[in-house]
């Protein structure tokens, strides 16, 4: 269970940090900069960090199934 909430905090963590950096950059991008590629990065780095916490959500999910059916195996035993 301790290798589940480490795995889910750590993604939290990372995928909040990018988002804050993505919305800043995008925001900069379209209020102040003259160059629009600024705000393709930016919405890059949004899109990067909601792939990030998708993906670690998946496998903080997959982790605890093949772990809850193992434990499964061992008490039908």
């Amino acid at each position: 269970m301790e290798s589940y909430v480490k795995m889910l905090h750590a993604t939290k963590i990372v995928g909040a940090a990018l988002l804050t950096i993505g919305i800043a950059v995008f925001l900069y991008g379209t209020l102040i900069s003259e160059y629009s590629t600024v705000m393709g990065v930016g919405i890059g780095i949004v899109m990067g960090a909601v792939f990030t916490f998708i993906i670690g959500m998946i496998l903080v999910a997959s982790e605890e199934m093949i772990l809850n059916s193992k434990q499964l195996k061992k008490e039908s035993i």
